[in-house]
């Protein structure tokens, strides 16, 4: 039989909010219900018969709350085979209730480890009745209807209404696979917090939040979204971002990320990579400068600020076609302005702690590595040549190292008074990301005498440095360690440039 009248069910629960309408209309469907403890008192507190598991089983909730439905009477209710002789016999000698519907909500672990609990705490959220019960019931979907979660708790009831509580294959079938993703999720969950020294080198991901996108990277492409991106961010207007939208807010949260605490600082971005930057005294003059880095790529752009928004950075802006609009507030006036494009989307980013590890498909499996969390300071600067930095030089050395980690290697980094003059990206050659720095910085007519350069990577001839002497720019800084540091050194020495290494490199494939 593919449709069954449901005639008793089994209901567990943590959470309680949304059960008193499904209580009710088992109820009033004539369905028995069998319950536990706290959810046993929520339903007799309702004016409901209920039949306490203990009274089947013969045994009371033993061990603190840790034992309750975990007995043979009960599993052998969700188990059975209706359509097994031998099971139906054995249902009888034993005199196991059959159960038809099994209602649980789990224990919540990842918001007790969410809110920093003790670990004594955190073990004791570990659900293992109501774990059980979801794959015993998730398991005989031909016969029992599981609901693992009270996020379906509104689905559930809409079905046993519309069927008079009758369900059929179809819904028993759909409501299993959301319990295996509940119960898979859970169990990732407690692997993760086990296996925070990555003692066990192991990947597990489980992301239960997902929407379509339009398409991917492109049309003809499918796209998709696994995240919170709710948490992130509160959408005020616009369309609905695209897989490629997603990819450039990314990179301009991860490069704000490094200014975050500076003064007012404008970025725009295009295709993942900072096409505009500067750090000014007011906001709107951030925006000036940062679009003056390259008015021509900012076109369809993504922008962001590190500070709120006003109105006239705001009628600044809205001259502009943009795609993304990201700062921490908006003025009334700015977010009013702003609006005047139906499809311009405008993100308030929130306060929330971005993942530590990043994760990216490679051949027949996946890489994963730690996020680059390394800034360079000016505690990091060990100076090379001669010729001392200046404090002004030092200030914009930071800014340009700063960028170019969010930069596609192999990247230069061309910066002056805390302004992007231009940037090299992606070249197979850093000479070659030097010479299209240049190029681009006096395309939008940048005077490059005294600014700084910035290289992801060592040099190891000293060319580079050559090249950007011959520019006007008069201070470098480096990772170093090449072999060969020596050469760009004795350049440096020999025609007054500057030059600092961080000892960090920061490739960014």
């Amino acid at each position: 039989m593919t449709a069954k009248k449901a005639s008793a069910a089994l209901i567990s629960v943590f959470h309680k909010d949304g059960l008193e309408p499904i209580v009710k209309k088992l109820d009033e469907l004539g369905v028995t219900l069998y319950s536990t403890g706290g959810t046993e008192k929520f339903i007799r507190d309702l004016g409901i018969d209920v039949v306490p598991v203990e009274d089947v089983t013969s045994y009371p909730s033993i061990l603190g709350g840790r034992v309750k439905t975990l007995h043979p009477k009960v599993f052998g209710g969700i188990l059975n085979r209706q359509d097994n002789e031998s099971d139906v016999a054995q249902m009888a000698e034993f005199d196991i209730p059959q159960l038809d519907i099994v209602i649980v909500d789990l224990y919540p672990f990842e918001k007790t480890v969410a809110s920093g609990a003790s670990e004594q705490d955190i073990i004791e959220k570990i659900d293992i009745g109501g774990i059980s019960l979801i794959r015993a019931a998730a398991k005989n979907f031909k016969d029992v209807l599981c609901v693992s979660s009270m996020e379906d708790y509104e689905d559930f009831l809409n079905v046993i209404t519309e069927g008079n509580g009758t369900t059929t294959l179809e819904d028993r079938k759909r409501f299993a696979t959301k319990a295996f993703n509940v119960s898979s999720h859970y169990d990732s969950a407690i692997f993760n917090y086990f296996n925070q020294e990555k003692e066990e080198t192991v990947l597990k991901i489980s992301e239960t939040k997902g929407q379509v996108l339009r398409y991917g990277e492109n049309p003809h492409q499918k796209g998709f979204f696994f995240g919170d991106f709710e948490a992130m961010f509160s959408k005020l207007h616009g369309k609905e971002l695209s897989y490629n939208n997603l990819l450039d807010v990314d990179a301009a949260v991860n490069l704000m990320g490094e200014f975050k605490n500076d003064d007012p600082t404008f970025a725009i971005l295009k295709h993942n990579n900072a096409c505009g930057l500067a750090t000014r005294s007011t906001i709107k003059q951030a925006y000036v400068d940062a679009l003056a880095g390259d008015p021509v790529s900012a076109f369809g752009g993504i922008l962001i600020s590190n500070v709120e928004i006003d109105k006239p950075t705001a009628e600044e802006i809205h001259n502009l076609f943009c795609e993304v609009v990201i700062a921490p507030s908006y003025s009334d006036e700015a977010l009013e302005i702003l609006k005047g494009k139906k499809n311009r989307i405008i993100l308030i980013q929130n306060e929330i702690e971005l993942p530590e590890t990043l994760v990216r498909t490679c051949l027949n499996g996946i890489l994963v590595q730690d996020k680059d969390s390394k800034t360079d300071s000016k505690e990091d600067l060990t100076p090379v040549t001669e010729k001392q930095a200046s404090p002004e030089e030092i200030e914009d050395l930071i800014f340009a190292s700063k960028l170019c980690k969010h930069t596609k290697s192999n990247t230069i980094v061309l910066a002056k008074n805390k302004q992007l003059c231009a940037s090299g990206t992606g070249q197979t050659s850093r000479v070659d990301a030097l010479n299209q720095a240049i190029h681009k910085a006096k395309s939008f007519d940048f005077d490059l005498n005294g600014a700084v350069m910035a290289s992801d990577a060592f040099f190891p001839f000293p060319d580079c440095v050559e090249i950007a002497d011959k520019a006007g720019i008069k201070s470098v800084i480096q990772p170093g360690g090449s072999i060969k540091d020596q050469l760009s050194i004795d350049y440096c020495n020999e025609n007054g440039l500057a030059m600092v290494m961080t000892g960090t490199r920061h490739f960014k494939h």
